[in-house]
């Protein structure tokens, strides 16, 4: 099942939700400022998609992420730092935060979403 950790008031999300409605991708919705993932979970997923690098989890353009001077501190910052402080604040994540398996996005794009999410509903 898919895992979609949203923001009920943030744009991104909702347009995210339609676009998993439109395209009748069932989901899970669980919000992630009252209740973000655990910590375990977020190390799993840094660990995991080491690739993208700790920025693109998180929501750079947040006045959490901006008030706490994330930005000079993400380029020595642990995998473990960074989930503990992403399990604490949710609205420090990049979201939506959307997950199955293997397969992890943060934010909306609508080809990515085409490519990772359409096709893991085809097989």
């Amino acid at each position: 099942m898919i895992k979609f950790y949203g923001y009920k008031r943030c744009s991104t999300s909702r347009k995210a939700r339609k676009w998993f409605d439109d395209h009748q991708i069932k989901y899970e919705f669980q919000d992630l400022v009252e209740d973000p993932p655990t910590k375990i979970d977020l190390v799993n997923w840094l660990n995991t998609h080491q690739d993208r690098g700790l920025r693109y989890f998180f929501n750079t353009s947040g006045q959490h992420y901006r008030q706490m001077k994330l930005k000079d501190k993400i380029p020595t910052m642990t995998v473990d730092e960074a989930a503990d402080l992403m399990s604490k604040d949710g609205k420090l994540i990049k979201r939506p935060l959307v997950v199955d398996g293997n397969k992890l996005t943060c934010g909306f794009n609508e080809e990515n979403y085409e490519k990772t999410w359409l096709s893991s509903t085809e097989n």
